[in-house]
């Protein structure tokens, strides 16, 4: 009877059970539909995070040109510091404040930076070597460097070795079709440019390498212009195809010396870099990585002796 009493009971309750489960599950649904809001505010936020250390601390760069050979390959990726000159309109990503001459924390660059000019009239970041600061009197005479009156130590060193990569593509074709005459072949089939290059030493012993093939060219002889105070005169490590201070507006060039409230940050090491041989997906950029390059400085060495000396 008592078990009879049991069943009976329990079955009574079946039903008020039945509307507890249906009342748990439209409560449980409740509380996992999404809240879009606050899911757009953390994203926003996200994205804020993002912009402000992109703007402020560091930024990847991506090399798409052979201006700064051979310290720089197209298909390099490298790091940006946003700090070392202080902040500027040029220092926020994607270029989103009004062009100005204002600065915060404000100091100039050192002799042989490596660093990203913003074109004067275009939202377009170059990258280029500082080779002249304010007040010096810059010239280049037959592709040599003149500051205040006086040539730079520049030597002749054994050519750079440049890897054939066909595949590598700039804007207008085929990469390294310019350094077509110094392509050569070893012999294990491997192929390679060899084009002239230069160890240039500035005041402060700062030292890189400079490719310098084509004489008599334009861009060869320029100044002497004494660079305004506030600003910078910048040049390309290849010479002979860097449209930099010494080329016009017209030439796509920076036309002259650079305001330093229009430098954007300094280039400090690659993280990786592409041989183009690959497609946009990463999960084939394993074929192309460039292992040599991984982690390399862009900080120019310093030389023990920095007179200025003749070739």
């Amino acid at each position: 009877m008592t078990q009879i009493e049991t069943t009976s009971d329990a079955a009574s309750e079946e039903p008020e059970i039945a509307d507890k489960n249906v009342d748990s599950k439209t409560e449980d649904t409740a509380e996992e539909k999404v809240n879009w809001l606050a899911e757009l505010r953390g994203l926003a936020l996200m994205l804020l995070a993002v912009l402000a250390f992109h703007s402020l601390v560091a930024k990847p760069f991506y090399i798409p040109s052979t201006s700064m050979m051979p310290a720089l390959h197209v298909g390099d990726r490298l790091v940006v510091s946003k700090y070392p000159y202080g902040w500027s309109w040029a220092s926020a990503s994607f270029h989103i404040l009004p062009r100005g001459e204002w600065r915060v924390f404000a100091d100039t660059p050192e002799y042989g930076d490596v660093v990203i000019p913003v074109h004067p009239e275009r939202d377009e970041d170059y990258i280029k070597r500082v080779v002249a600061l304010p007040g010096d009197t810059i010239e280049v005479r037959d592709g040599r460097i003149f500051l205040n009156g006086e040539a730079i130590k520049r030597e002749v060193v054994p050519p750079v070795r440049i890897p054939f990569e066909p595949e590598l593509m700039c804007n207008d074709g085929p990469c390294l079709t310019a350094f077509e005459g110094y392509r050569t072949r070893e012999a294990n089939g491997d192929q390679f440019y060899e084009p002239p290059t230069y160890r240039e030493t500035l005041p402060n012993g700062a030292t890189y390498l400079t490719i310098d093939h084509i004489e008599d060219q334009l861009s060869d002889n320029f100044g002497p212009l004494t660079v305004p105070e506030g600003e910078v005169f910048v040049m390309g490590d290849n010479r002979d195809h860097s449209a930099d201070s010494r080329a016009s507006i017209g030439q796509r060039g920076l036309g002259g010396p650079i305001p330093l409230e229009n430098i954007g940050g300094r280039a400090e090491f690659i993280t990786f870099s592409l041989d183009g041989s690959t497609t946009w997906n990463p999960a084939s950029w394993w074929s192309s990585l460039r292992g040599d390059r991984a982690w390399t400085t862009l900080r120019p060495a310093i030389a023990e002796q920095s007179t200025a000396s003749g070739e």
